[in-house]
């Protein structure tokens, strides 16, 4: 089956609208039982007008049921990245949902939140293609993990996933995997990277719906006309960023490489403390 390639944008949002589609996405990551998403669509426009390209992101209002059986409402976030450079787009969208409310029961209530980050670049630091990074509470008195909640914790702070589309493998066994299965980056029947060959047995009822979208998505003369100026409207950002880009890009290496070294000096000091520590004794 040829699908269109999920990394762009109007790909993934045509998708993500699906309603079991979303459920199937969300609850994969969150191994919870989705009992209903109510998707909030963000658009956000460059303000260069030569380049009119609308980045959006995807807020979801989620109802999770528990493994104890508890139901609770979550805001999810998902966000796509092209380039190192979103990160301080990230940061700012973060602030804006640490402001929003929801209405429980008539009342208005300040949501838990989730983040899901799919890059469209490697993190060379990271060989996974999917990770989760979750909060533990760590009693510092008593030096243990305290296994209880707190409503109040739970809404100044979150946990993340993050897929890295460039390291997904062939790999098709879990329910993640197959999840996952329709971002590899490869298998592509176009120069441009615009539809693939997806070879899987499709065996879960939402994956064959999001492969359906993403055949249509891909074959459909019209939908793929919306890809192709998503494509040349991020050849032009690219372009004019580029500088930009590679300056940022440089100045991270700079500083990881600055950090391992001053991590080395710590540990060369204490390493000789020790040292000292032995002789005197």
């Amino acid at each position: 089956m040829v699908i269109a390639n999920p990394i762009y944008d109007v790909v993934f949002k045509r998708m993500m609208e699906n309603d079991k589609v979303a459920k199937f996405f969300i609850g994969t990551l969150l191994e919870q039982t989705i009992e209903s998403v109510e998707v909030k669509p963000q658009e956000f426009t460059y303000n260069d007008e030569l380049v009119g390209l609308a980045v959006f992101r995807l807020d979801f209002i989620a109802t999770i049921k528990t493994d104890t059986g508890e139901v609770k409402k979550m805001l999810i976030e998902i966000q796509k990245a092209k380039n190192h450079i979103d990160l301080m787009r990230f940061r700012n969208y973060l602030a804006e949902q640490y402001k929003k409310e929801d209405s429980v029961d008539e009342a208005k209530v300040i949501l838990p939140i989730t983040t899901m980050y799919i890059l469209g670049f490697t993190l060379p630091e990271i060989s996974s293609p999917c990770i989760k990074v979750e909060r533990n509470y760590r009693d510092l008195v008593d030096k243990k993990i305290i296994t209880g909640r707190s409503d109040f914790v739970e809404k100044l702070t979150h946990d993340s996933f993050v897929v890295q589309v460039g390291r997904i493998t062939n790999r098709y066994q879990t329910r993640l995997d197959k999840l996952l299965s329709i971002f590899e980056q490869t298998n592509f029947v176009d120069e441009r990277k615009i539809t693939k060959e997806y070879h899987h047995d499709v065996d879960i009822d939402e994956l064959k719906i999001a492969t359906d979208i993403l055949h249509h998505s891909g074959t459909n003369p019209e939908e793929r006309k919306k890809i192709e100026t998503e494509q040349e409207a991020w050849r032009t950002v690219d372009a004019m960023t580029e500088g930009l880009r590679q300056k940022v890009e440089e100045q991270g290496r700079a500083l990881t490489e600055k950090d391992q070294a001053l991590s080395e000096k710590d540990r060369l000091i204490a390493e000789l403390l020790r040292k000292l520590e032995e002789k005197q004794s």
